[in-house]
């Protein structure tokens, strides 16, 4: 196994610190990524908060782990069967495009199960696979499931193509292939 690899991992954060610790790890010239979200709070006052409570993803190698700064606003790695939690590069490629495109982006839990995949054609989330939930009255779905979480937007229109296994599709202003 190469140590040399770096590779994203979740970080679980003391709450309301997640831009302290995402700050931090930039004078750091470590990697990180706060996923941040529009919150309107009143008519006229608009903050930027962070769409994962208590989580920083940070992209270091298996060596960089064992001398990660923790303490202080940085509570652990999060842990999954007793192994640091590996987040796919694809996923937070897919946050990022995903929050580059849409705005009022809500995160739901994913419910168990949920396989479908999704290839998108024509948005800012170009050249990338990702799970797709649904498109349904103009609100998309994708989901994480290395975080075990769907986020969603809702759009102007309808965005999706909806392809068969026979490779029928229906066409919701061709934005989206769905694989069913």
């Amino acid at each position: 196994m190469n140590n040399s690899i770096k590779k994203w991992y979740a970080l679980y954060t003391k709450a309301g610190c997640e831009k302290k610790v995402a700050n931090f790890l930039l004078r750091k010239n470590i990697e990180n990524y706060c996923p941040l979200v529009h919150q309107e709070f009143g008519r006229k006052k608009v903050v930027l908060e962070p769409l994962f409570n208590n989580f920083v993803f940070v992209q270091i190698t298996d060596n960089e782990m064992y001398q990660f700064p923790l303490g202080g606003n940085i509570v652990n790695f999060v842990y999954w069967l007793g192994k640091p939690a590996v987040i796919q590069n694809e996923e937070i490629s897919v946050m990022k495009r995903f929050l580059n495109e849409y705005i009022n982006v809500k995160l739901e839990k994913m419910p168990f199960g949920i396989e479908s995949k999704v290839r998108v054609v024509e948005s800012a989330i170009t050249d990338n696979n990702a799970n797709l939930v649904f498109v349904k009255n103009n609100t998309v779905k994708i989901t994480l499931p290395s975080l075990g979480y769907m986020m969603l937007a809702e759009t102007a229109h309808s965005t999706a193509s909806i392809y068969t296994p026979s490779n029928q599709s229906y066409s919701v202003n061709g934005k989206y292939q769905f694989a069913i």
